[in-house]
């Protein structure tokens, strides 16, 4: 088996900041970035203020020109650090990483006063810079495989919820009927679905003993019904916690695939030597 050669060169260096997190620059990068996007999400919500924007409007274009230069530079830095660009562009965090910057940009190409609805509603866009925070919690990806391994679980518990809408939509419009206000049965079943939900219709209620206590039995099944989803879930994290496999930060410079295991020398996706 082939030695790995260190890594060398200033792209290997800037990939090694920007795509790891187990060296003290990428843990400093990791942790700079994180600031500055809160900046950006805090910002933009002083921005909705009218009063605080009127006042403080030029302090919020600088700021947020200069929080736009720094996510460009990412995201190109991002780009070179990596030797096939495309696996980053089309990827997940490329997509939101090119939409968190390119709004500024827009609204300043485009912007004027006839556009100034539009601009504005693209302005709110950069709220989803907040995704961008998914990369850097650890966390996140053990989450998103016990979602992905829940599916099938859910999925059925969603069509028995759904069956029990239904039925339960139906049997009160029949016993209810247009005097309380279930004038059919899609309007029942809505009334069923944000009963369940423990949300509430104040615009109709049953007003009849039997529909008392059909809406009283759905809203008890609701709180039942909220329990599951969380417990399936946490199975799966609680499974995946004790089939763990010790992984590290390290991205492949080839392909930009992630979780590789400790100690590991070449990609498991690719195949090609981690440490060039």
């Amino acid at each position: 088996m082939a030695k790995t050669q260190p890594k060398s060169g200033w792209k290997s260096k800037v990939h090694e900041i920007i795509y790891e997190a187990d060296t003290p620059s990428g843990k400093f990068f990791d942790i700079a970035l994180l600031v500055v996007i809160f900046a950006s999400i805090i910002l933009v919500m002083l921005e909705s203020v009218s009063s605080i924007n009127v006042k403080y409007y030029w302090h919020f274009y600088i700021a947020e020109w200069i929080i736009t230069i720094i996510f460009t530079i990412e995201y190109i830095l991002r780009i070179i650090a990596i030797k096939k660009p495309k696996n980053y562009i089309f990827s997940f965090y490329g997509i939101v990483d090119l939409l968190s910057t390119i709004p500024t940009y827009i609204a300043f190409i485009f912007g004027g006063h006839n556009l100034l609805f539009a601009v504005r509603a693209l302005r709110l866009l950069r709220v989803f810079r907040i995704l961008k925070i998914a990369r850097y919690v650890g966390e996140s990806n053990r989450l998103l495989l016990a979602l992905r391994n829940s599916r099938p679980k859910i999925i059925v518990f969603l069509f028995a919820v759904l069956i029990i809408c239904i039925i339960m939509g139906t049997v009160m419009h029949l016993v209810e009927g247009e005097e309380g206000g279930f004038d059919n049965i899609p309007l029942s079943i809505y009334w069923c679905i944000v009963t369940l939900t423990t949300v509430g219709f104040g615009d109709i209620h049953p007003v009849t003993p039997a529909g008392r206590f059909i809406a009283s039995f759905i809203m008890i099944v609701g709180y039942g019904i909220i329990a599951v989803p969380t417990g399936i879930v946490t199975s799966e994290i609680t499974r995946s916690q004790k089939d763990k496999i010790p992984t590290n930060t390290q991205a492949c410079p080839h392909c930009n695939e992630t979780n590789h295991l400790d100690k590991a020398e070449f990609c498991h996706n690719c195949g090609k030597v981690l440490n060039e």
